[in-house]
């Protein structure tokens, strides 16, 4: 067994702390990432509190993993010890299902191994995640990170990065497109990167004008403030696709208004409750409303590359995980420009 140090939250609500626990053995076709970064996702913080149920404790959370490669597996061919080596959402799924076997693991239909807050393929050993020194994961489920990425800007889109570029690619997102994205925050930065360089016509809709200067940088065209009244009265049916990345209660009526005939939206944010859905805000102009969760080995590492070429990467503020708890709440807050990312050295001492 690999000893390894964690920062882990031992019960829903606690604080996190110091955690030692072992990884498993390289195996013949394992490869051991020593971690140098991992992203700060909201997800991990709903997790951490038990906000969608069904949490494992002690959690060690973090999805979005970067690092390099210490040790391979005698069968190992796609690394080499020294390479740049990720790991996003899932560590192992099935393999055998329809899904898995069309590379769209992310939907397998028996048992998907989440990186964290879930349990290995024998359904007993929980499994741990970035917020620690190494982890060991098949080759199969390990991303190429290309050497023109910076690693802590890299991180983020393994989880932030193929979250929005998945559906993107879904929707066939291009040249002279109107896209919307709604809210900019961690998700949101990132859409508004991929879709810009796809060639859309960006606009950012958000209830924070401050974020205006900020929405154009990345490469928002408009910026359209949510908290005026009547701010959609003019925009409507004019949207070829909008992507929701909010998390919060919010009006999705009011963004399904703004798609033109065949038009759909795409929410990859998670709200808490529910949201309402007007019957007719779908079927005027035969409206689609979609979900789109992350992506599969093959299209990660198909995002991965495509940020390399275009010189897309997350915004981040680089942190010591022992600033983790304070990170959480000003990520609640929408307080981070646009992804916190843990500096995994900080661990060391610990």
């Amino acid at each position: 067994m690999i000893k390894t140090k964690g920062y882990a939250a031992p019960t829903a609500g606690a604080r996190l702390e110091p955690f030692s626990f072992d990884r498993r053995d390289v195996g013949a076709r394992d490869v051991l990432i020593e971690i140098q970064y991992c992203g700060v996702c909201h997800s991990d913080i709903h997790q951490v509190r038990d906000e969608w149920g069904g949490s494992i404790y002690p959690m060690v959370p973090g999805h979005e993993i970067v690092g390099r490669v210490a040790r391979v597996g005698a069968e190992v061919s796609k690394f080499a010890e020294g390479d740049h080596a990720g790991v996003g959402c899932f560590v192992d799924s099935c393999r055998t299902c329809r899904n898995c076997r069309d590379g769209e693991e992310q939907y397998c239909e028996n048992h998907l191994v989440p990186t964290y807050n879930g349990t290995e393929k024998d359904e007993k050993t929980p499994t741990y995640g970035g917020y620690s020194t190494r982890i060991v994961v098949d080759e199969d489920y390990a991303l190429r990170i290309p050497s023109s990425l910076p690693l802590q800007n890299a991180a983020p889109l393994l989880c932030a990065g193929i979250t929005t570029y998945a559906p993107l690619r879904r929707f066939k997102v291009g040249e002279g497109q109107r896209v919307g994205v709604v809210g900019l925050g961690g998700l949101g930065h990132m859409g508004v990167k991929l879709a810009a360089s796809m060639g859309a016509r960006v606009t950012v809709f958000s209830t924070s004008p401050g974020k205006e200067q900020d929405a154009r940088k990345l490469g928002a065209d408009d910026f359209v403030v949510t908290r005026e009244p009547g701010w959609s009265e003019a925009l409507a049916g004019r949207y070829d696709f909008v992507l929701d990345c909010v998390s919060a209660p919010h009006d999705i009526n009011a963004y399904l208004g703004l798609l033109r005939r065949e038009g759909a939206l795409a929410l990859v944010g998670a709200p808490e409750k529910p949201l309402e859905v007007a019957a007719f805000s779908l079927i005027t102009n035969g409206r689609t409303l979609a979900g789109s969760m992350i992506g599969g080995i093959r299209e990660t590492q198909e995002m991965l590359d495509y940020c390399a070429d275009k010189g897309i990467s997350s915004d981040v503020e680089l942190i010591p995980v022992q600033k983790i708890e304070e990170a959480y709440e000003r990520t609640v807050r929408g307080d981070v420009r646009y992804r916190f990312v843990i500096d995994v050295a900080s661990l060391k001492g610990e």
